[in-house]
């Protein structure tokens, strides 16, 4: 089967360190540019872009952000989003939220540690969930195509995990990019792509935000 991980678009900033509620965004409006492109993408209705991909599933994590991304292509297919907790990223329960490319622009210090395994309370615990909801999905949809929208560091644990990596956080994606995996019946995960962005860029979206 061949599964195409995908990163959720833009969110909203979120500060909720003076209650101590868990920060869970929602897309920005240029996010949901960057998830309606995607969708068109896939579907084949990107002018420009390729034929359509055929997607037997369409999955998310939990997180507003990764669940509203997945929203156009799910109107597209006409299909029921499925939630498989195991995607969640790293920061679940967090009180803040802030794009990392947000820190960049203003010069916040606090993208460094972001972009460090520090960031991770517990690497080697948030890689076996990531594992265990891909393989979850995997198991789920043999020979067909899923779609799973989710997030970064998510998409870095699990191809970290396939190519015997010890830093998690090697790589950073775009947002929506497609990043796919294929995955044989016998057990072998063969990593195809990282941080495909076709779409925005024919779109004419940016990839990452605007100044970052």
């Amino acid at each position: 089967m061949e599964l195409l991980l995908v990163r959720h678009a833009l969110p909203v900033s979120v500060d909720n360190t003076a209650t101590g509620e868990a920060a869970d965004p929602v897309l920005s409006e240029l996010g949901w540019r960057q998830s309606q492109a995607l969708a068109d993408w896939l579907a084949g209705a990107l002018p420009g872009g390729p034929p359509a991909e055929p997607v037997d599933a369409v999955y998310a994590s939990t997180r507003a952000r990764a669940r509203q991304s997945s929203e156009p292509l799910t109107g597209r297919l006409g299909q029921d989003l499925r939630l498989e907790p195991g995607l969640d990223e790293y920061d679940y329960g967090e009180p803040e939220y802030i794009p990392i490319e947000e820190l960049k622009a203003t010069g916040d210090p606090r993208w460094h540690e972001l972009a460090s395994e520090d960031a991770i309370p517990t690497p080697e615990a948030f890689m076996a969930q990531v594992v265990g909801g891909v393989d979850r999905i995997i198991s789920a949809h043999s020979g067909q195509r899923v779609v799973a929208f989710c997030h970064g560091g998510t998409i870095c644990a699990y191809m970290a995990y396939l190519l015997g990596l010890d830093r998690i956080l090697f790589f950073e994606a775009a947002y929506t990019s497609v990043n796919r995996v294929l995955a044989a019946s016998t057990g072998e995960r063969s990593l195809v792509s990282l941080n495909e962005t076709a779409h925005l860029r024919v779109a004419g979206l940016p990839t990452y935000l605007p100044g970052g």
